[in-house]
């Protein structure tokens, strides 16, 4: 995997040095040497990662940590701090600024790279999902909104594994104080809580006696449930192969034993923040997906959707020689509705009229609105004298109980039904479509308030 690095150090033989290293394993590498310089860099090339001193003049490296993180247009790039400064404090410090990990020199290079690709990927995650938010709001499928409060509007749920009495009772008074903590006993309790979806954050201990700690991270993140959820890790400082391995197979964060009270705090509030806005993007991209597809009104899916569904679901048949058939409902004298008592009230209309389909048709079958007052079933594995008594049903359905457009107000409605059903291996969905609109008109021509099959 490669990468933009943006690498920020005063010094220029540190500048030199890790360029060197970096640009050996086929990083890309962008260069400043001051914290005002890293930020215009940063704001302008939009590198992948961010390696941040922190001892510079000026403007030390927690600043313009902060100012990333505060600018929009940086804020999801990932910062490691590289310094000196080897503190438990000055780790919180740069954790509390933002940044997404804290090294201290002099760093092992491979611990250095595995990070990098392991921050990277989560990025292009991210990227991707903000790209789609981006494009939706261009779209005017949804809006911006501002997501700071909601973040961390409520305590997140961590799962915790550690078979170290002392270590898990420290564990889980710390993260108990902000957050609701479940311990699990065995790793198969581990991956079975973990399965249901009910956690944000699971904590590994890669030190587990009687089981291998990187296994089970690795069955947690090929599972499907817990595919995105992020896990931390708690590693013997020291043990760089082990926490490459962790990192390489897409374990989020780590934390190193002695395990230090506020920075596991920070850590976990970092991972916190970050599944939550991936979620709410995901969330916001499927919800956008569904506007896309579905009628405003009703509720149902729209014609674009109905045309692609239709004309996989024909295709199909034609391989299976099992029927399709297509109902089209037309409401009779709609404009009528709309010009005695308002639009309003034939809004309600289309709306009620749409539940009645839904409420008689199967699971299987697809409901659409066709646009205006005319309605689509699509019924897969569906022969005629099937849709013929499903589209009678509904007729009567319709015709038998009045519609309610005000309390104390009802309309009697009627709907024409057309029906057609797929013909063999050459038909098509738009022929299809063509021999139901033709069934329809047969259907008003002679009176309305009926249903009408047409032969192929």
């Amino acid at each position: 995997m490669t990468a933009r690095v943006l690498i920020v150090d005063d010094v220029p033989a540190n500048l030199k040095l890790l360029d060197a290293k970096l640009t050996a394993e086929y990083f890309g590498v962008l260069k400043a040497s001051s914290g005002p310089e890293a930020l215009e860099i940063a704001m302008a090339q939009q590198p992948d990662i961010i390696l941040l001193d922190v001892m510079m003049p000026g403007m030390d490296g927690f600043e313009v940590c902060r100012r990333l993180k505060a600018a929009p247009q940086t804020e999801h790039i990932p910062v490691i701090m590289v310094t000196a400064l080897d503190q438990p404090k000055d780790r919180i410090q740069g954790l509390e600024a933002g940044a997404d990990d804290f090294l201290t020199k002099p760093v092992n290079d491979v611990a250095l790279f595995a990070r990098v690709k392991s921050l990277v990927r989560l990025k292009m995650v991210t990227d991707e999902l903000r790209m789609r938010e981006a494009t939706g709001q261009r779209i005017g499928a949804f809006v911006g909104t501002s997501t700071e409060r909601m973040l961390m509007a409520e305590p997140g749920r961590a799962l915790v594994i550690d078979d170290r009495p002392n270590s898990l009772k420290r564990l889980t008074e710390a993260l108990s104080l902000q957050h609701m903590v479940t311990v699990a006993d065995t790793p198969e309790d581990m991956v079975q809580l973990a399965a249901t979806g009910a956690y944000d954050l699971l904590i590994v201990s890669l030190t587990l006696q009687e089981f291998d700690g990187l296994r089970l991270c690795s069955q947690l993140r090929s599972a499907e449930a817990t595919r995105q959820t992020p896990i931390l890790v708690i590693v013997e400082e020291g043990d760089t192969p082990r926490l490459v391995r962790a990192l390489d197979m897409g374990v989020n964060d780590y934390l190193l034993r002695p395990v230090e009270r506020n920075e596991l705090v920070a850590r976990c509030r970092t991972q916190l923040r970050r599944k939550r806005y991936q979620d709410y993007l995901r969330d916001r991209f499927q919800k956008g997906l569904e506007l896309a597809v579905t009628d405003s009104l009703t509720g149902l899916y729209n014609r674009r959707y109905m045309e692609g569904h239709l004309a996989t679901l024909v295709e199909e048949g034609a391989h299976s020689g099992k029927p399709v058939s297509l109902l089209i409902f037309d409401i009779d004298y709609f404009k009528a509705v709309n010009d005695t008592h308002g639009h309003p009230a034939g809004d309600a209309v289309l709306k009620e009229f749409a539940q009645r389909i839904e409420q008689n048709v199967r699971g299987v079958d697809l409901a659409c609105r066709l646009g205006g007052e005319e309605f689509v079933v699509v019924m897969p594995d569906t022969d005629l004298s099937y849709a013929l008594m499903v589209a009678e049903r509904l007729r009567q359905k319709v015709a038998e109980v009045p519609f309610r457009i005000e309390p104390m107000e009802t309309l009697n409605i009627t709907v024409s039904i057309g029906i057609a059903v797929t013909v063999g291996p050459g038909d098509t969905s738009n022929a299809l479509l063509e021999r139901a609109d033709a069934a329809l008109y047969r259907a008003k021509r002679d009176g309305r308030n009926r249903v009408v099959a047409e032969a192929a």
